[in-house]
């Protein structure tokens, strides 16, 4: 497995947090691996956070049972936003979110653009490998991040 593959969950985690989940994995070395759910909206909007509500409505989706207490994000213009780790051609994990909100803010960005999640998914150095071997997921190399 590496980095931008999508892992789509299989049967075996129905009734789990990641029943029917497609995640984009942006991270994945000896340490362990790390990814979002690209397929599961957050009910409340970026506006709807407190720091953000003088922004205009944008899309968050829940990324993870892990640390939902920060906002993470996947973005494919790093001409907008400096600071992103490429992932693969065209798709960056992180960079400076101030300037991202602001892009949002001026509509410079869209949906089509940029991915917000709160929370994240992880594993530790074998978890992930350990839990497809099971049939718990499925890895691809396509996929669409930005709808």
């Amino acid at each position: 497995m590496k980095a931008g593959q999508f892992i789509h969950a299989s049967s075996l985690l129905d009734d789990s947090i990641f029943e029917d989940a497609v995640i984009f994995l942006t991270e994945h070395n000896a340490k362990g691996a790390m990814g979002f759910i690209i397929n599961r909206p957050f009910p409340r909007g970026l506006t709807e956070l407190e720091e953000f509500k003088r922004g205009i409505p944008f899309p968050l989706y829940e990324g993870g049972p892990v640390d939902q207490e920060h906002l993470f994000f996947v973005h494919q213009r790093p001409d907008l936003i400096p600071g992103g780790t490429p992932v693969i051609e065209k798709v960056y994990y992180g960079g400076d979110f101030k300037s991202a909100v602001a892009h949002i803010n001026q509509r410079n960005l869209t949906s089509r653009d940029i991915k917000i999640f709160i929370g994240y998914c992880g594993w530790d150095q074998g978890e992930l490998e350990a839990e497809v071997a099971e049939g718990s997921w499925t890895v691809t190399d396509t996929g669409e991040i930005f709808n």
